[in-house]
């Protein structure tokens, strides 16, 4: 083992690890569809601060791009959608969503589709809400993706995406397994990798959590395949590249104590929680 990862497993022994649906799951205290059922409010709230759930969801066609095991899908379908959608890439969720819009009682108003979100198998105008909570940072094509959800959005329909910037202290994605925040701005993304790998290998989701995180490229190099790196700088190239009309654009500091620093161009990338969108075709 490298010092370098010696160093960071060592390091990341001083900090606790945030709450997680995998080591929740693995607990058997919550299933990932149960976790994300019960923060559904948590995907909304920095959008009712301007709009209401009537307007978002009510009676609405609703498609949720990055559902994972459905839970937030399922949430929607509660406040009123008349039918919601969850979009995932891993089919290996289709069971435990399905069964959570049954326990729920909106079975007959939740549809799971495993498809790629920059090839979606919908027709045009299909939905009236487009919801990409925490999905933008993963999608392997940021722009595809976007001019995807402009096609199927219904006229006047609108898209809400928020996502944590890459050099958020957790935006490595990485707190199922590494506490210590900004680790990505400390360490290589090979050092990170075999820490990673060292760190969930044991672990009963093991073998599933490396799947899910790291690919080889085309050289046969190991990269973090989950996660595209989005800064906010970088969404803002993409985002004049489509036809959509910004309605509401917020940039949410870490704390109120850092404001400034979340407003100063170099260091909004690590200071800002959230970036909160609200698009309209």
């Amino acid at each position: 083992m490298r010092f370098s990862e010696k160093l960071c497993l060592q390091t990341n022994k001083l900090f606790k690890k945030p709450v997680h649906p995998f080591n929740l799951n693995n607990d058997h205290r919550k299933t990932y569809a149960e976790w994300q059922f019960e923060k559904g409010h948590d995907t909304i709230k920095n959008y009712t601060a301007v709009t209401t759930t009537d307007a978002m969801f009510k009676d609405k066609n609703v498609l949720d791009i990055g559902c994972g095991a459905g839970g937030k899908t399922v949430f929607y379908a509660s406040l009123g959608a008349k039918h919601t959608t969850g979009l995932e890439i891993l089919e290996k969720y289709r069971d435990e969503a399905e069964s959570l819009a049954r326990e729920k009682g909106y079975g007959d108003r939740f549809t799971f589709v495993q498809g790629d979100a920059a090839d979606m198998p919908f027709d045009d105008n299909s939905f009236d809400t487009i919801i990409m909570n925490d999905a933008m940072e993963h999608v392997d094509d940021p722009l595809a993706t976007l001019n995807e959800c402009y096609r199927v959005l219904a006229e006047d329909g609108k898209l809400y995406v928020n996502f944590p910037p890459y050099y958020h202290p957790y935006g490595a994605h990485l707190s199922d397994a590494i506490g210590f925040p900004w680790v990505h701005m400390f360490f290589s993304e090979k050092t990170l990798i075999n820490v990673y790998k060292e760190l969930v290998k044991d672990l009963p989701d093991g073998k599933d959590r490396i799947e899910f995180r790291i690919s080889k490229d085309d050289h046969g190099e190991e990269y973090f395949s989950y996660i595209n790196h989005m800064t906010i700088a970088r969404f803002h190239k993409i985002l004049p590249r489509t036809k959509f009309k910004v309605r509401y654009y917020r940039e949410i500091p870490l704390r109120t104590v850092v404001v400034p620093l979340a407003k100063l161009p170099l260091f909004k990338e690590a200071f800002v929680k959230m970036v909160v969108v609200i698009l309209e075709k």
